[in-house]
């Protein structure tokens, strides 16, 4: 299976070399790498120029939002996975391998794992587990977003759900991975692949209403299409979304691994950091 990854970037010269290498040291032979830069004037083109002979393709314009960079990348990738990780984020050591065997495994159009959060200087603050038993249910009526950078998916599945929306500013990743949620067969694995890195200026956490409002127009239009009258939604919603913030603010208390906490995430391949059990399917 090939795999066709991309990243967008602006502005980020401080962390995008760190990026590529994590990228470079997972790459096989026939796997593909695109990185779309939104016309960064930081010296983020000088690092990606220096690494062209690891790309398949590369671009420094300006875009209308991140979700347009990545369509950009994912327009021309050719690879069996697709997925993405953001200037800054890093994938641990042996990810792609991981991936490969667990979609042969599965036979899952997508699957979602777990991460790391890990501060300016590459140390580890916390393990994420990114499990949940049903990712359809609790994207569509718990408003839950699976870790980014954890998600892997099949082309056809992509091209199947309409692919990522350039019009999506801020939660550009949740309603893309609800449409494939809604079309595809899902799966967790207990893998963590990756590392999200905290940083200033980082869009996700400056747009947290816009995010939201984006989130609930992507849920609105795809609770049209599933059966059901609206006060059995809304009675589906509040279980779900109760269960959501129990994981979040409780149940994630009890799986931060606060042993590995302060090391440097260059140390840790992608892996299993959370014992497998019977509910995780």
């Amino acid at each position: 299976m090939r795999i066709s990854i991309v990243t967008p970037c602006f502005n980020m010269a401080s962390h995008l070399g760190a990026t590529i290498a994590s990228v470079r040291a997972n790459l096989g032979p026939d796997d593909e790498y695109f990185i779309v830069d939104g016309g960064s004037t930081d010296g983020s083109v000088d690092i990606i120029r220096a690494h062209a002979d690891l790309l398949k393709g590369w671009v420094s314009e300006p875009d209308r939002s991140y979700a347009d960079a990545l369509a950009k990348g994912f327009d021309r990738a050719t690879g069996d996975i697709l997925c993405w990780i953001n200037a800054g984020d890093l994938l641990l050591t042996g990810a792609f391998e991981r991936v490969r065997a667990a979609i042969a495994e599965t036979d899952a159009d997508m699957i979602f794992g777990d991460d790391f959060y890990i501060d300016e200087k590459g140390c580890v603050l916390r393990f994420s587990r990114g499990w949940v038993s049903d990712l359809r249910a609790s994207m569509l009526f718990g408003g839950w977003t699976p870790l980014q950078d954890a998600c892997f998916w099949r082309r056809e599945l992509y091209i199947a759900a309409g692919g990522i929306n350039p019009e999506v500013h801020y939660a550009a990743d949740y309603d893309l991975f609800l449409r494939m949620a809604m079309r595809g067969r899902t799966r967790y694995v207990p893998v963590a692949f990756s590392a999200f890195r905290r940083h200033a200026g980082q869009k996700s956490s400056a747009g947290a209403e816009a995010y939201h409002r984006e989130r609930m127009t992507s849920r609105s239009k795809a609770l049209r299409d599933v059966p059901g009258c609206k006060l059995g939604h809304a009675a589906r919603g509040l279980v779900h979304q109760v269960a959501v913030r129990w994981r979040v603010h409780v149940q994630q208390r009890f799986w931060q691994r606060a042993d590995l906490a302060g090391r440097s995430v260059r140390e840790l391949a992608a892996a299993t950091y959370w014992p497998r059990t019977v509910s995780d399917g």
